[in-house]
Formats: structure tokens, C-alpha cells, sequence
């Protein structure tokens, strides 16, 4: 009984894996899509019906070119980044609060911060590895902007769990049930997409490939299929923030369609940003972590603690 219980988590497992990244694989679809309508061109229409093979034919393309490594690099940090960085952005999934208790665990919340911790160390050594000075520069910016709305994130995280009792996402479901956090917690849910942005390195908070300063960023020497699964593990972590944020603020319920229509709704959110916002200027971002967010979310974790206190004694 207890192989049959394996081989049934393993298959799940792998099933979720490959869904992940064939979801990864359209949203770069749509992405070039609506960025292509708000710029007024057409996006890709060439492969297949209105374009839709193709992110296969980009995969295929990317995959089959000649890996080139500098000379100077130092190849193992520099071969293994892009992997444990997509291995990261794919094992967060396992928190995701499924009823078939797939991997349902207590601690779904401390194990997506620790997940996203261990990102900072794929970014900050594939720029380090590449001994290019345009590489280091740009992995710099990304680990102190990362490791700056990482701070607030994790209060505003804490402020959710003091209010449900539970780090098992599961509970956002049952909490949710008459009405959503989004429209509870409407300050943290603000803040919270703004952290969203900042964590992921997507427009306005995109300094990492900040592509009118600097070269490319962290990614510049990857080519071929290091900067294909560089690009994966963007793209995967894009979908799981928009996820987390459907379970957390839009009612959960992983059951039912309405649920993938959120989750698609706030993907499209991260695309409208970036086609309409422009860059933020990098002294005025780290301000606005340090000097905004980081007093915004402390005085909301003591506020939320402090109702939470309240009505604990009011109800004994």
C-alpha cells in the first residue's frame, strides 16, 4: 500500500511539474500577445493558428543552439545556476493547498519564504560565475532589491498568519468562505502586489535587466538553454505569485474553474503593468522599501496583532 501511495504522489508531482511549464510556456505566449495589442502590432501570428506553437518552436530553438561558456567563468556555479534556479521556482508549487492533499503541509508559508530565499543565491552566484563585470552589476542590484521586499513581504505574510492561526494555506480557503481577504485586508493586499512585482523583477522594479543602463543584467553571457531555463524560472515564479495571491486575497477554491480565471486575471495584472509603467529609478525603489513598506507592513502586523488580542479576550 505504502508503494502505491508513492508512485500515486510521484505521478502527481510530475503531472503538476509539467503543467507548470506548459502554463509557462502560453503565458509567454500571452505575454507577447497583449504587450504586442497595447503597442498597437499584432505579436506573434506566424506559427500556427494566430501564433499558438509558437513558445514550442522558441523552446526548440533555444534548446538546439550551441551553449557557449566564457573562458574566464567559473563553470560549475555557472552551469548549475539556471537549473537549481528553475528547480527552486518549481518546488515552491508543492505548497499549493490542493483538497487531494497532495502535499499539504503545516508549514506551507515558512516553506515558500525559505524557497524564495534560496533564489537569491542562484541569481547573486550566476553573476558572480560569469566574471563579467556587466553580470556582477546587475546580479548586485537584483539580490539587494530582492532581499529589500523580502523584508516587508514576510511581515505582511505574518500579519495573514496571525489573523488565521495557521501557516497551512489550506486555511485562506476556509477563512474566505462569506468574504475575501482582498476586501478585509485592502491595505496589505496593495502592498502585497507591489512586493509581488519587486520579488519577481517585473516592470516597474525590473533593475536586474534593466536593459537601457545595462547590458542585459545577471543573464547576460547565458545563451541557448542557460537562458532558457533562467527565463523558466521567471516565468514559473510568476504564475505561483499570481496563484498565492488568488488562495490569499481572491477566496481560494482550488476546485472550481473560477479559481484558474483569477489566477489568469492576476498573471494579466503582471503584463498591463509592464506594458503601461515605466521604470522606476533604483535609489528611489530601495527608498521605497526601507522608508514606505517596511514601516507600512510592521504597523499593520502590530495592528492586526493587537485586534486579534482584543477580540481573543473579548470572546473569553
Amino acid at each position: 500500500m505504502y508503494m502505491i501511495d508513492l508512485l500515486n504522489l510521484v505521478l502527481s508531482s510530475l503531472i503538476l511539474v509539467i503543467m507548470v511549464l506548459v502554463g509557462v510556456a502560453f503565458l509567454t505566449l500571452l505575454e507577447r500577445k497583449v504587450l504586442g495589442y497595447i503597442q498597437i502590432r499584432k505579436g506573434p501570428n506566424k506559427v500556427g493558428v494566430c501564433g499558438i506553437i509558437q513558445p514550442f518552436s522558441d523552446a526548440i530553438k533555444l534548446f538546439s543552439k550551441e551553449q557557449t561558456y566564457p573562458i574566464v567563468s567559473n563553470y560549475i556555479g555557472y552551469y548549475f545556476c539556471p537549473v537549481i534556479s528553475l528547480f527552486l521556482s518549481l518546488l515552491v508549487w508543492m505548497v499549493v493547498p490542493y483538497s487531494t492533499n497532495l502535499y499539504s503541509f503545516n508549514l506551507g508559508i515558512l516553506f515558500f519564504l525559505c524557497c524564495t530565499s534560496m533564489g537569491v543565491y542562484t541569481v547573486m552566484v550566476a553573476g558572480w560565475s560569469s566574471n563579467s563585470n556587466y553580470a556582477m552589476l546587475g546580479s548586485l542590484r537584483a539580490v539587494a532589491q530582492t532581499i529589500s521586499y523580502e523584508v516587508s513581504m514576510a511581515l505582511l505574510l505574518l500579519s495573514l498568519v496571525i489573523l488565521i492561526g495557521s501557516y497551512n494555506l489550506f486555511y485562506f480557503d476556509l477563512y474566505q468562505d462569506i468574504v475575501w481577504f482582498m476586501l478585509l485586508l485592502f491595505p496589505i493586499c496593495l502592498a502585497w502586489v507591489t512586493s509581488m512585482l519587486a520579488e519577481t523583477n517585473r516592470t516597474p522594479f525590473d533593475f536586474a535587466e534593466g536593459e537601457s543602463e545595462l547590458v542585459s543584467g545577471f543573464n547576460v553571457e547565458y545563451s541557448s538553454g542557460g537562458f532558457a531555463l533562467i527565463f523558466l524560472s521567471e516565468y514559473a515564479s510568476i504564475l505561483f505569485m499570481s496563484m498565492l495571491f488568488s488562495v490569499m486575497f481572491l477566496g481560494s477554491g482550488l476546485m472550481s474553474l473560477f479559481f484558474y480565471m483569477k489566477l489568469l486575471l492576476i498573471s494579466f495584472l503582471f503584463i498591463w503593468v509592464r506594458g503601461t509603467l515605466p521604470r522606476y529609478r533604483y535609489d528611489k525603489l530601495m527608498y521605497l522599501a526601507w522608508k514606505s513598506y517596511l514601516p507600512l507592513s510592521l504597523n499593520l502586523l502590530i495592528f492586526y496583532l493587537g485586534l486579534k488580542v482584543y477580540f481573543f479576550s473579548y470572546l473569553v
